[in-house]
């Protein structure tokens, strides 16, 4: 195992030099089509590009505004709003500098985690003079965990994938259209492959201020962290209640609002998951947030009360409601969720009565390094007694180049009443491409 490991690390890196010069050798080229041209999506990051920031680096009041508790909401789309600009860009073709790959993403100053940001955003953004599409990005993401269990006298090492997927956002002519298009590589336990490889592909609308439309196949707002982006998630792994009612796609019709001191998501979907049928049932799926602090530029900090319904029918009727709330304040952040099911249209259908909550706080040692503990408490069937199941997890995050390469340390107590108590240990890492 230690053996593969090596060899894997080896192979990354060399993969990623050559692929550098490669590319640096391509765009010599006088023979390249002019008709896709890359594009300058980040320029007054770029005037600010240095090296790596020391462990010292302090942060202002108005990064740790920028980075406080993000309401969720609107996370999942800052992809179009961060990667494709469609305010800056203005059409001006982008020489990207002759050098190697990684002396580029070296230089690059990506520092923010309450959003997605991608290493090679510049080098995968494209724009096209002819047809309908007028440009796109390409993205690839993968986190890995490799993890070492403790149960009494038992030991085992696994190692697993959090996410691997590919995909790519595109923005129309119309400058109000954009779609998304991505696929999940990693099987799905107990799903056909090509079952579990689609996950999302939806056309978004912006034409209406302060709203989305989105139609299509997309993540389901079931709950606070069970619609959360994973690729901005505090642990390497959800909540007990994330995991099991909520983390999963729907197809149908959604409205996103989003406004200075509220937003909100209302959803009509099919009850399916994975596409086994196209229409077993609908599907409801509504959640607001209230942001009393929105009009004090975050003076006061950031407070976020929150509350939501899943509710349908998959050949049984289900309902899951949950509530939220949560506040930042510079370096501090403090959350808590709490969820009721009485039967939960997750992964997998399950008609049982259930209910769980966690609570979350975390502090930010340096802009990189970030400490945060959990209790997280899941009853999988309130009609039956002593089957809690509670998780105690600290954690360690640290952000080379913001969520787009990070390192994860976890450590998890689980302590179950119907089950041996167990200890795990889990080391992650996050790329995003």
């Amino acid at each position: 195992m230690n053996r593969f490991f090596r060899i894997a690390f080896i192979l990354f890196f060399l993969t990623t030099f050559c692929s550098g010069e490669v590319l640096a050798k391509s765009r010599k080229k006088p023979d390249v089509p002019q008709e896709v041209i890359h594009l300058d999506v980040e320029k007054n990051e770029q005037v600010k590009n240095g090296i790596i920031s020391s462990m010292k680096e302090k942060e202002t009041d108005e990064d740790l505004i920028k980075d406080g508790i993000n309401d969720n909401i609107d996370t999942e789309f800052s992809i179009f709003d961060n990667i494709i600009d469609k305010d800056k860009d203005k059409d001006h073709p982008f020489k990207i500098e002759e050098e190697s790959l990684f002396g580029r993403i070296y230089k690059k100053k990506l520092e923010r985690t309450s959003i997605p940001s991608y290493l090679l955003r510049e080098e995968l953004t494209y724009k096209y003079k002819k047809g309908p599409v007028d440009k796109v990005q390409f993205y690839g993401a993968y986190q890995g965990r490799l993890g070492a269990s403790f149960t009494g006298n038992d030991y085992d090492t696994t190692y697993e994938n959090g996410f691997a997927e590919v995909g790519v956002v595109g923005d129309f002519r119309d400058k109000n259209t954009d779609f998304k298009m991505q696929l999940n590589l990693r099987p799905i336990s107990g799903e056909s492959y090509f079952r579990g490889m689609i996950s999302d592909i939806y056309i978004m609308n912006t034409a209406i201020p302060h709203h989305k439309v989105i139609v299509g196949n997309s993540r389901n707002q079931i709950g606070f962290e069970g619609g959360a982006s994973s690729y901005t998630l505090p642990f390497a792994a959800r909540s007990q209640i994330a995991r099991n009612f909520g983390n999963v796609r729907a197809l149908g019709v959604r409205v996103v609002g989003n406004y200075s001191l509220a937003d909100y998501q209302l959803a009509l979907n099919s009850s399916d998951r994975y596409f086994h049928e196209f229409f077993p049932g609908a599907e409801f799926t509504g959640w607001v947030n209230f942001k009393p602090l929105g009009k004090t530029d975050g003076r006061y900090g950031n407070l976020i009360v929150g509350g939501g319904l899943n509710a349908g029918r998959r050949h049984e009727n289900y309902a899951v409601g949950g509530a939220y709330v949560g506040y930042s304040y510079k370096k501090f952040a403090v959350n808590a969720e709490y969820a009721i099911a009485d039967g939960y249209n997750g992964r997998t259908f399950n008609a049982n009565k259930a209910t769980g909550f966690y609570t979350t706080a975390s502090y930010r040692l340096t802009k990189r390094l970030h400490v945060l503990t959990r209790l997280d408490q899941f009853d999988p069937n309130s009609d039956i007694s002593g089957d809690l199941r509670r998780e105690y997890t600290a954690g360690l995050n640290y952000f080379i180049k913001g969520q787009a390469l990070r390192l994860i340390l976890n450590y998890v107590f689980c302590d179950n009443q119907n089950m041996r108590d167990s200890h795990r240990i889990i080391l992650g890492t996050q790329i995003l491409l």
